[in-house]
């Protein structure tokens, strides 16, 4: 066996350390293992970012294919790149907004950047999505509001010293068990707030289960409750925090307000307890997934601002997703320009002009929709080329009929390492390089930077994001973008030299650092600074507000996008499996049978004389699918339980978002269960003509 290549796991936002063994003959992996000197992880790994980067179970992409008479064609990449480049340039032409670009929490910060570059600069197009849209934008939304940046204050130095883990609409044991198994070996209690009983509540001191879309309103109830019993840290608030007394005169009646979210005021007293001792308040897609989401987030930024939970061992710490969602935020040029500039900022936008050699006025005015609202410009004709990297939106956006229709009437280009629904309709797929044979760096979820490594080389027709984004961008603005093959880490300099001065700097971030210490937190403004834990100040507390304060939310409980009915009276609410992977494209062992709907034992009784071979049809306003079924009493009455990872769910699935994060309401829609047997024509959506 080849020597061990450190790496870092590109299947979630934990970031551990690997070791990786290149095959002796050939291509691919022949093993891999945690990384003992790994400082994040220290040689933790789970079984499945381990199985999933060695022996993933998608159908490969090894060359270049172009649509030709509706059925996909060898062709060499010169041919491939020509087309690409030839229709993104005439459509840049005429109008840059006509081109759409998705990108994914799965690339290096390297290849985030470059596609950021060719979007922003080189197209200058405003949809665009490096897609953290659909997972973390109303966490950033929140972050922006309460402490005017991105990203967490605590770091996990901080999980060790909490005297409570507070969970909320997260379940770490299946998304991030590393990170779940540091909070079980600490000496903190565990509370976990999840109408389901999920994996995590397991291994809780307590659960709270409140009714499904209610988590506002149970948030104001604990906010409430801490300031009726007096248990807020008004030395705190009065001294470092702005917007509060505001607040306080719009809660609502404690009891009234947790009655509401089906919660009794003994739960309601657990919750406002914890927040008595150091308390870390961890937040996943149950909340950022919402109408309500930038809202909720910011609420339970609220109790840590109100109770003083702020410091060594809590603070609000929200739970990310894909592995580099993190990284696309600080480089991918999405919701900011690197380094979190602000977007509309003029001295930003000449830097990056002048940083990228193109014309300032090349720079979209605005950052643009997020992905449910650029798939809503390609329905309505506004857009004509889609280009994908490394994601599967035809599949894992909302309302996913509606999605596949706009995506078929689009000039798709798909870039990526594996067959995906997305590269099925594609027009041009190029193949590109994953796990284990790409080369940068990655950004885990507490601000962490560390180096991605390849272990083998590539296939003769595959090659790496770097390579064909560079490809493309050469020919379209060749002044911006040098000759592939490019080298990492030049790109990571350019990247890094220009966030130099920002809230997110990595200028102090070299690969040779890098080599030197495994892994570095931004900020790091210099070869020996790196980031702790955010805001904090040898006299207090300084916030990158205008007032240098943070500043409480205001929030209030509303109602469900899509409540039930007579017509549809169960909810729908999908979340994650242990073993599966997104969108199932990496977990699917060549086959795709029906997901598996879980369902408490009473609502499967209700629905018993319509089960076929084990099997229902669960209908939405928007599509049906079919489904087997298991009986589960963690789940509650009147819910359907779907894993995200299937590709047919999001068929059901609502495209209302979150007013200010642009994030889709995933978590919540209207349901009902039929027969499979029985006809079903597509629902007519409410408010259709």
């Amino acid at each position: 066996m080849s020597e061990p290549i450190p790496t870092t796991c590109m299947r979630c936002a934990v970031g551990c350390g690997h070791l990786q063994h290149g095959a002796d003959r050939g291509y691919g992996l022949a093993g891999i293992s945690g990384d003992p000197a790994y400082p994040v992880s220290q040689g933790l790994a789970c079984g499945r970012g381990l199985r999933e980067t060695t022996e993933p179970d998608g159908e490969w992409l090894t060359r270049p294919l172009i649509r030709k008479d509706g059925e996909l064609m060898s062709t060499s990449w010169d041919t491939a790149l020509g087309v690409v480049t030839d229709r993104l340039a005439e459509v840049r032409a005429r109008d840059p907004d006509r081109i759409a670009v998705l990108g994914s929490g799965q690339q290096t910060n390297e290849a985030a950047y470059l596609l950021g570059k060719l979007a922003r600069g080189a197209i200058g197009t405003r949809h665009y999505d490096a897609n953290t849209t659909l997972c973390m934008a109303s966490a950033v939304t929140a972050y922006y509001d309460a402490f005017g940046s991105d990203a967490p204050p605590p770091t996990y130095d901080d999980v060790p010293h909490a005297d409570v883990h507070l969970l909320w609409g997260a379940n770490p044991a299946v998304a991030h068990p590393v990170l779940f198994r540091w909070l079980r070996n600490s000496e903190g209690r565990l509370i976990v707030v999840d109408p389901v009983e999920s994996e995590s509540a397991d291994h809780a001191d307590a659960h709270v289960a409140p009714e499904p879309g209610t988590d506002l309103a149970l948030a104001r109830a604990v906010l409430a409750h801490l300031v009726e019993t007096g248990r807020i840290d008004r030395t705190f608030i009065d001294e470092y925090t702005e917007g509060f007394d505001g607040l306080t005169t719009d809660l609502p009646d404690p009891r009234e307000a947790a009655a509401s979210a089906g919660v009794p005021p003994e739960d309601c007293e657990t919750l406002a307890a914890a927040f008595e001792e150091r308390t870390l308040v961890y937040w996943g897609m149950g909340v950022n997934q919402s109408t309500q989401g930038t809202q909720m987030a910011g609420a339970l930024i609220d109790l840590c601002l109100a109770s003083g939970n702020m410091g060594e061992g809590a603070g609000p710490f929200s739970l990310t997703g894909q592995a580099n969602s993190m990284g696309t935020r600080v480089c991918s040029s999405k919701g900011t320009w690197p380094g979190h500039r602000e977007f509309t900022d003029p001295e930003g936008r000449e830097r990056v002009a002048e940083t990228w050699g193109i014309p300032e006025k090349r720079l979209p005015a605005d950052a643009g929709p997020g992905p449910v609202g650029i798939g809503e410009a390609m329905a309505d004709g506004d857009v004509e080329v889609c280009y994908t990297v490394a994601t599967n939106p035809v599949a894992g956006l909302p309302d996913a009929t509606s999605a596949r229709e706009a995506f078929s009437d689009t000039f798709l280009i798909a870039q990526d390492a594996f067959e995906t629904e997305t590269t099925g309709l594609a027009d041009v797929i190029l193949p590109a390089a994953t796990w284990g044979e790409s080369a940068g760096t990655t950004t885990n979820m507490e601000r962490t930077v560390s180096r991605v490594r390849a272990a083998t080389d590539l296939p003769s027709g595959v090659r790496s994001d770097l390579d064909i984004i560079g490809a493309i961008g050469r020919e379209i603005a060749p002044q911006a973008f040098n000759r592939p093959p490019l080298d990492s880490e030049n790109v990571f300099d350019e990247l890094r030299e220009l966030t130099r001065g920002t809230p997110a700097d990595l200028s102090g971030i070299s690969y040779d650092r890098l080599d030197a210490e495994l892994a570095i937190r931004w900020p790091a403004p210099d070869a020996t600074s790196a980031g702790g834990y955010r805001y904090r100040t040898d006299d207090g507390w300084a916030f990158e507000t205008p007032s240098g304060r943070a500043r409480f939310s205001t929030g209030t409980r509303g109602k469900v996008p899509e409540p039930t009915d007579e017509e549809y009276p169960l909810t729908l609410t999908t979340a994650r499996k242990a073993d599966e992977y997104n969108t199932g494209v990496r977990t699917r062992n060549g086959s795709l049978e029906p997901p598996t709907a879980r369902l408490h034992p009473d609502t499967l009784s209700d629905a018993e004389g319509r089960v076929r071979d084990g099997r229902l049809l669960v209908r939405s306003r928007r599509g049906s699918i079919t489904a087997r079924v298991e009986a589960d009493d963690r789940i509650p009455e009147g819910m359907v339980w779907l894993p995200i990872h299937h590709p047919e769910v999001n068929e059901l699935t609502l495209p209302e978002t979150d007013p200010r994060s642009d994030e889709p309401n995933y978590k919540q829609c209207a349901v009902d269960l039929l027969a499979p047997s029985e006809p079903v024509d597509r629902p007519v959506a409410v408010g259709d003509d």
